[in-house]
């Protein structure tokens, strides 16, 4: 039986009569997404760390008074934020100018799925009446633990990622816990920065409170309460409708692999399985089940899949992006029970090791992607997981004052084509974006020698698969000690319906050089020195569809923009290009001898992958 649901994710029933009429459930809507923006532009605007202000690496989202998540940025790894607060602080016993604060994975049941992801919520309320909640979410850029950064291969406890936060009220109706405060930024390498950044989050997250205040003056609390709700059913009934039309009854199973965790374990295999079946009073039941995946490991690849994150991300590929809907609860709503198992890579026991987890968190979107095509299809193809480049070291020592400093560099890949379109290029997380070359060169000892798309990394198909990006530092400092997170080399992200799988990324350093080597791809400590050069390489996603049926015209502008070569535009798609222009003679000649296909494709065609 599904165990009962609780305080935020309970779904409150919507009136035969609604409050709300629909002119202004939209014009609540629009002020409430107004305020998210507005929050949003507050922390880009004032954080201090890199990750934050330039990488984006932070949310906002509203709850309604029970604390479920009304709200939402379109970031598909949000799970039930508001619980782990109301276990230990009753919401009845909530005031006017609190705030509260965690980043404990374990404690939270994977809200927050790595430590540097520090969560703040605070109440709204309205003539003494708790109306809303407001959160903000970033990742500071070190907590403590075991390197600078806080996240690294090599961890193999969580108690080595940093200070852990169990939820704490850091403001009591106004009154601010200055020793909690000074205890956690203590424990960073970077106090000052980490300040900054917890200054920038508090301020969004006032800046949310007064503006959902203002909402619920403007309109009655009452009609808020109601315009929330309706926009949660709403969200519920089109997934549900969705999942209906997709799945018929029955049990879908799919898998996908991540190749190591980096201590020399793996592949480990994420098995998932969504079950339609019918309940005795005719209504639908959906499961997601997920106890078949592999054991946890020994490094830090785990991922603490809280219960709502199969919904919120199948809502989120449901809703579309369409600006009319809006991501909330009513995806992991939608679902009837989640099935997880202890001990699993998807529900590790603590205190093992999660700083990697981002890994994991994309093949477990793969999977979905699959899972999804296993019904009636409309799912792109996989995607790589976002490389992470982690540089620890020293500059200045000439000046006999040297400055330490810490690069943590996200770089885009290829997302997965779809079936009506070409995957993405270069394209890191969604909503986040890739350091822009100046910005590095003028605040870290580096200097960018290349940065490009990977031809090729893309997967042919007749929609091709989004290509990867190559950069190239060239070391300034006086040393440093770099750490490197790639996936998805042995198993490559697979094409669909007979696209091919991606190309795949690498690290090397020196490269074309008697002094070239490989850095393994999930790995920490390797030692570079002034005037040494590091390639990091991006992998793709997968193609889509039979690589010959991709017009040749497309294959000729691909190869002119540089994103697939002459060579693979013959050897994949059947397209001869001379002298930069299409052989027409002898396309149609090749392409006369058409290679047999299956419905994946991960290196060799199969019938399913498991």
């Amino acid at each position: 039986m599904t165990p009962p649901p609780s305080a935020a994710t309970a779904l409150k029933p919507v009136p035969d009569t609604p409050l709300c009429d629909p002119v202004t459930l939209e014009i609540i809507r629009g002020a409430i997404m107004a305020t998210q923006r507005e929050m949003e532009a507050l922390v880009e605007r004032t954080a201090i760390s890199a990750f934050i202000r330039e990488k984006k690496d932070f949310y906002t989202a509203l709850f309604d008074e029970n604390g479920v998540m009304a709200v939402g940025s379109m970031v598909p790894i949000f799970g039930d934020l508001t619980t782990p607060v109301f276990e230990k602080f009753p919401r009845h016993t909530m005031k006017p100018g609190d705030l509260y604060w965690y980043n404990d994975c374990y404690g939270s049941k994977g809200a927050v799925t790595h430590s540097n992801d520090q969560v703040l919520l605070a109440p709204v309320f309205h003539e003494g009446r708790l109306c809303a909640f407001v959160m903000g979410w970033a990742h500071f850029a070190d907590i403590g633990g075991l390197h600078p950064g806080s996240i690294s291969p090599d961890a193999t406890s969580i108690y080595q990622e940093g200070i852990i936060v169990p939820p704490t009220k850091v403001i009591d109706a106004g009154v601010v816990n200055t020793m909690a405060l000074d205890i956690f930024h203590r424990n960073s390498r970077y106090p000052a920065q980490s300040e900054g950044d917890m200054s920038a989050l508090m301020a969004a997250v006032n800046l949310g409170v007064t503006r959902v205040a203002e909402v619920v003056a403007r309109h009655d609390a009452d009609v808020v309460s109601d315009a929330l709700a309706q926009l949660l059913e709403r969200t519920r009934k089109l997934v549900r409708t969705k999942l209906a039309e997709n799945f018929d009854y029955g049990t879908y199973k799919f898998a996908d692999q991540i190749d190591s965790d980096g201590h020399g374990n793996g592949p480990f295999s994420l098995r998932f399985a969504l079950t339609r079946e019918k309940e005795p009073d005719g209504q639908d039941r959906f499961i997601f089940d997920a106890t078949e995946s592999d054991d946890q490991a020994p490094g830090p690849v785990n991922l603490i899949m809280n219960k709502g994150v199969p919904g919120m991300a199948l809502g989120l590929f449901y809703l579309g992006g369409d600006p009319s809907q809006v991501c909330n609860a009513g995806g992991p709503l939608a679902i009837d029970e989640v099935r997880l198992r202890e001990g699993s890579i998807v529900q590790p026991k603590f205190p093992a090791p999660l700083g990697m987890r981002g890994l994991t968190m994309m093949r477990m979107l793969a999977v979905l992607n699959g899972m999804v095509n296993r019904g009636k299809g409309g799912a792109p193809a996989a995607q790589s997981a976002y490389v992470i480049t982690i540089m620890r070291g020293t500059y200045g020592k000439e000046t006999g004052a040297p400055k330490d400093f810490l690069l943590a560099d996200g770089i885009g890949v290829g997302y997965g084509a779809r079936d009506f379109a070409d995957g993405i290029d270069a394209v890191y997380f969604v909503a986040q974006e890739n350091y822009p070359v100046e910005f590095l060169e003028s605040g870290y000892p580096v200097r960018l020698r290349k940065y490009g798309v990977v031809p090729d990394s893309g997967g042919p198909g007749r929609w091709r698969g989004g290509t990867g990006i190559i950069r190239e530092y060239e070391v300034l400092a006086d040393e440093i000690r770099l750490a490197v997170r790639i996936d998805g080399v042995k198993n490559p992200p697979w094409g669909y319906g007979g696209g091919k799988s991606a190309g795949v990324g690498g690290a090397w350093v020196n490269p074309g050089t008697e002094r070239e080597h490989v850095i393994p791809p999930l790995s920490d400590g390797t030692l570079l020195v002034k005037g040494d050069v590091l390639r990091i390489q991006t992998g793709g996603g997968g193609g889509m569809g039979h690589p010959y049926d991709r017009p040749a015209e497309a294959v000729l502008e691909d190869v002119l923009g540089g994103f697939v070569t002459p060579e693979a535009a013959r050897a994949e798609y059947g397209v001869v290009i001379t002298d930069d222009a299409l052989d027409h003679a002898a396309t149609e000649a090749l392409r006369a001898d058409r290679p047999a296909v299956k419905a994946f494709h991960r290196n060799t065609y199969r019938d399913e992958l498991s």
